[in-house]
């Protein structure tokens, strides 16, 4: 038997032990909102979760991230990467994503790594005071119960084409049947999204279908952004001329084809394993590349900025950051704010 038969044969029956109540799952003592997807990474699900830390804060909440923070050093130790205030970790001990989503909440929620996230969620509440959790990458995390699961669907690669390893699928689609909201995300990246959408509906119809757009919302030096200078989204920039583009994502060729929809001329691309730790001989090739491409500076994601820090560079470095809207923001803002 294949393996990726395998494992959507034991994810559906560890599924279905914690359907039944078999395998217990435990409140985080404050309101919970899960994020997460289907397949292993790159469905754009960062830019959401900061988004609904933003809003909780913003309406009175002492919000906290937690996160397992993949590829890190230690998985299993407790990381306090943010306290709301200030940067507490580095990428190697609190991991890439919860980093950068350190930097982006700053003023507004706390980020927290630890692979035991009940655990977790109980220190923050001590620690922080919090009165609403989000789960960072939460959906196929049951042990931690919530009162809102969100999963995100990438309109260019919804299912994963298959179970791991052949494809990215955790789970098998059907696990969509526990969302509450199914949100489908980069679909300004497609030509239509009519026949996922009445594939999902019969796979989830008691949820909320809402619609992401992403684009390119701010770029900002890496030197500034290593000092934890912003830019809003809703500020006006200026695109570099001929740009490079490296990063090491879920989904790499996402980030490429964000930058061609969003008119950034490339003259060339690089693309990563998600996680990657760059060194100085990484930045060598890359700048080498970049050289016979003609390019006058680089651009790279948020994720990949966080492990830039200490690397030497000759040519500018640029951080997209990136930004969804939706299609219905009033009944998204309703559910989170319950």
């Amino acid at each position: 038997m294949p393996f990726g038969t395998l494992y959507g044969l034991a994810a559906e029956a560890r599924n279905r032990l914690y359907d039944l109540g078999i395998l217990p799952s435990y409140p985080l003592g404050a309101r919970t909102i899960s994020i997460g997807n289907l397949t292993a990474g790159g469905t754009g699900k960062t830019p959401l979760v900061a988004l609904t830390a933003k809003l909780l804060a913003e309406n009175g909440e002492k919000a906290c991230v937690l996160t397992r923070g993949y590829g890190r050093a230690n998985e299993a130790q407790f990381v306090v990467v943010s306290d709301g205030e200030k940067v507490l970790a580095d990428a190697a001990a609190g991991g890439d994503e919860p980093v950068e989503l350190a930097w982006s909440l700053l003023g507004q929620a706390a980020v927290v790594a630890d692979a035991n996230r009940v655990a977790a969620a109980e220190r923050a509440r001590k620690r922080f005071g919090t009165t609403a959790f989000i789960l960072d990458d939460g959906f196929q995390h049951r042990r931690a119960r919530r009162d809102l699961d969100i999963v995100c669907i990438d309109a260019m690669n919804p299912f994963g084409g298959g179970m791991i390893p052949a494809g990215t699928a955790r789970e098998r689609a059907a696990g969509l049947g526990r969302a509450d909201i199914v949100i489908l995300t980069r679909t300004n990246l497609v030509d239509s999204t009519d026949t996922l959408c009445e594939n999902i509906f019969q796979l989830a119809p008691k949820a909320v279908m809402l619609r992401a757009s992403t684009k390119i919302g701010g770029l900002v030096r890496l030197e500034q952004f290593s000092c934890g200078q912003r830019v809003r989204a809703a500020e006006v920039f200026q695109r570099p001329e001929r740009p490079f583009a490296f990063c090491g994502l879920g989904n790499p060729e996402n980030f490429r084809k964000q930058l061609l929809a969003d008119h950034f001329e490339l003259v060339g691309f690089i693309p990563f394993s998600d996680h990657h730790r760059y060194c100085q001989s990484d930045i060598e090739a890359i700048e080498k590349k970049a050289v016979k491409c003609y390019a006058e500076s680089l651009i790279t994601t948020g994720k990949d900025a966080v492990k830039l820090t200490g690397l030497n560079f000759n040519l500018p470095v640029w951080v997209a950051e990136a930004s969804v809207e939706l299609d219905d923001e009033k009944t998204f803002q309703q559910m989170v704010l319950g």
